[in-house]
């Protein structure tokens, strides 16, 4: 008798294993299908077939958007030109210096020094945009970044929760400490509510979720678009046209300070083909730049922008 319901009792487990087993493999498939219906692949090809109807950013209230960090300072200044610029290679060896200083308005992003490069980007300043990831580096140095352009205003931008003022240890906070030490420096923090005009522009202009489609904005994105409220004419140095790296090209660093940092359509490419983790969309950001220009009066040089801009790309 027990002989006989040995096999029987070995069937039963074995068929409880199978149960499980397949109850597993359906259980695991239900939960990638789930995660790749929640998120929004990212298809940077698709995005020259889009035309939208974004918001007129120069109908944004200057005031709603940033945050005076120090004092009750407003932000009211407009210009009628503005120069961008960038922190690219491609500004060595220009001799642009002297005809940017010559400039109404001299846009800069995060810690790009001046000091050693004048020849080529010039040294003054009038506005500076800094993102979180770059705060410390460039509160480290006060004479580069502070006390040597009196008069400018300086744009910290980064997620609310590094910003808000409530939390005494956060970025807020230690920007504010750092302004009060240099009255003549204005110092202003993107509100939430303008993070959330810029998710907003890119969804607009792209088509596609910035959290969903794991993308992170560029310094050069809110630069951009701080520029079109500021200025009524731009000028950009230094940034490649979207379809720049379609055609390959040598190695140029990513920033002209940093001789040993990354190649630049390395750097590009990877961001734009990254699936896994957050990644910047640096040549779709171009892309839109590239729509922007007949609309918001924005020029671009070192090296020049052509009509075909927008065309094979990566």
């Amino acid at each position: 008798m027990v002989t006989l319901m040995l096999p029987e009792i070995k069937l039963r487990a074995t068929g409880r294993t199978a149960a499980l087993i397949l109850i597993f493999a359906l259980v695991t498939f239900l939960i990638i299908l789930t995660s790749n219906n929640s998120e929004e692949p990212f298809n940077y090809r698709e995005l020259k077939l889009k035309h939208t109807n974004p918001p007129n950013i120069r109908k944004w209230l200057l005031q709603d958007g940033y945050i005076s960090v120090s004092g009750n300072k407003t932000l009211h200044s407009k210009c009628n030109s503005c120069v961008i610029v960038t922190s690219s290679s491609h500004l060595l060896n220009t001799d642009l210096g002297q005809k940017i200083n010559q400039a109404e308005c001299i846009i800069r992003m995060n810690d790009a020094p001046t000091t050693g490069y004048e020849k080529d980007v010039g040294n003054k300043t009038t506005f500076r945009v800094v993102a979180h990831s770059s705060v410390y580096r460039v509160l480290r140095r006060p004479q580069e970044f502070l006390s040597r352009f009196p008069g400018q205003s300086l744009f910290f931008w980064g997620p609310p929760n590094k910003m808000q003022q409530g939390n005494k240890a956060n970025l807020y906070h230690i920007i504010q400490r750092a302004s009060s030490a240099f009255p003549n420096v204005s110092a202003f923090v993107v509100s939430p509510r303008n993070m959330g005009r810029f998710d907003e522009l890119f969804r607009a202009e792209t088509g596609r979720d910035r959290e969903k489609s794991h993308s992170w904005l560029s310094t050069g994105w809110f630069t951009m678009v701080i520029a079109v409220e500021l200025c009524n004419n731009v000028h950009v140095y230094g940034m490649v046209p979207p379809n720049y790296c379609s055609k390959r090209q040598r190695k140029m660093p990513y920033h002209y300070y940093e001789p040993k940092s990354p190649d630049e359509c390395i750097t590009y490419i990877q961001n734009e083909r990254g699936r896994r983790g957050n990644h910047h969309r640096f040549i779709t950001e171009k892309l839109v730049f590239a729509r922007w220009a007949p609309v918001y009066n924005i020029t671009f040089s070192h090296p020049e922008w052509f009509d075909d801009a927008e065309t094979e790309y990566i």
